[in-house]
């Protein structure tokens, strides 16, 4: 089936959940010219939010535990969006009916695990399809892994060559995780307490990569000083997740980077001797806090008690007061280096990627199956340097070189 013969450009499958539900409002408010339409399991909740947020679109049913539905959905869109995580546990049905129907496709995953496992069945499917199934489309991993891209064209152009050695510093970062990227950490656990080759594909950058450079590469796990910086840095959260895609990008890209390229990304706690007692602290909870997490009866409190509820989340005040900042450095071993930052206008979980998800989503459907062919991609692999434009004027991110 021909694009030109699908009835809509997107469709955001998962619409009434929360962040569903800021998609479609972005979507209405800012892209009236897109063909696009609501896509879950409740009528009922659907409906309830094309009438709040004044949306004249089109509802579909499509479940999960109804491949059947699934199908039926993809094959109307050009592109479909989803929401609905924990992905390792909803998600394989519609890869598999995107990759079947060359339909392209974009999420929100930060599951590392289920990612290697649908690279491995699907890829094949998708290249010879031509759908395009785009993972980690929001805050992991957006912001590092076209920061990483954006300070590498500049590498380049400046130096003719890319960095072999990048550092993500977070710099500041107002506003929480999603209740989605908590749930699917906790998922992944449970896997791994399943399946003891998922703990070791986490700790592994190279896990999404097929034929990885027998390279060691650095784990941000300890406090580090960066005398040139003059702050000290803390292990960050996302890190696992976006240091893989950032991996798979440069292999997607034909090592665009180098083989010898080597990245490290973690949190900026601040100089002198007090920004070495916040780091070492963080180092502390995050072990702490790993520990805890492998017990069964922790993962189950926090299910019960910690998770957002569905359809809850922050207010719109605290989804618009929040922000974020990244700061990359690439060096090169005779002492060049340059700099980048990537800032965003709103919490990360939340308002900020929910603008992201819907500009990939857009931006996927602009670029042509020459220039992008089918298979599994990241972000920057698949949409680079045109991605980057439509997040700064549309999506309220910002990048940009600062030394």
């Amino acid at each position: 089936m021909t694009d030109q013969a699908r009835d809509f450009d997107i469709i955001v499958y998962g619409a009434s959940g929360f962040t569903g539900r800021l998609v479609a409002e972005y979507l209405a408010a800012t892209h009236k010219d897109v063909r696009w339409a609501m896509a879950g399991r409740d009528r009922a909740k659907l409906e309830a939010v094309r009438a709040e947020i004044s949306a004249r679109v089109d509802i579909l049913h499509a479940d999960a535990r109804d491949a059947a539905s699934i199908e039926a959905m993809a094959r109307r869109a050009k592109v479909v969006l989803t929401t609905v995580g924990p992905y390792q546990r909803y998600g394989e049905p519609l890869v598999a009916a995107c990759a079947r129907t060359g339909t392209d496709y974009v999420d929100l995953c930060g599951e590392p695990a289920w990612m290697a496992a649908m690279i491995g069945r699907y890829d094949a499917a998708a290249k010879a399809s031509g759908a395009r199934i785009v993972f980690s489309c929001g805050f992991d991993s957006i912001p590092f892994d076209c920061g990483v891209f954006f300070l590498q064209e500049e590498a380049r152009k400046r130096f003719g060559a890319p960095c072999p050695r990048v550092r993500g510093r977070v710099r500041a970062m107002k506003g929480g995780f999603s209740g989605g990227t908590v749930a699917s950490l906790l998922a992944t656990l449970e896997a791994g307490a399943r399946d003891p080759n998922v703990p070791a594909l986490m700790r592994d950058p190279y896990a999404l990569v097929s034929d990885p450079p027998a390279l060691t590469q650095p784990d941000g796990a300890d406090a580090v000083f960066d005398p040139d910086l003059g702050q000290w840095a803390a292990p960050f959260v996302m890190a696992a997740i976006n240091t893989k895609n950032v991996h798979r990008s440069n292999a997607l890209m034909n090592w665009a980077y180098g083989r010898d390229f080597t990245y490290e990304e973690m949190q900026s706690m601040g100089a002198g001797e007090a920004g070495a007692r916040r780091a070492r602290s963080a180092v502390g909870s995050a072990r702490m806090q790993a520990g805890l997490l492998s017990f069964a009866p922790t993962r189950a409190l926090l299910r019960r008690f910690a998770l957002p509820k569905p359809g809850q989340g922050p207010s719109k005040h605290e989804r618009e007061t929040g922000r974020y900042d990244v700061l990359y450095v690439g060096d090169f071993p005779d002492g060049r280096s340059v700099r980048a930052g990537v800032t965003g206008d709103r919490d990360p979980g939340y308002g900020s990627t929910s603008k992201m998800i819907s500009e990939a989503a857009l931006c996927i459907a602009t670029i042509a199956r020459t220039q992008t062919p089918g298979g599994v991609w990241t972000p920057a692999a698949a949409m680079g340097g045109a991605l980057i434009a439509r997040l700064q004027e549309k999506a309220g991110l910002k990048f940009r070189i600062e030394s």
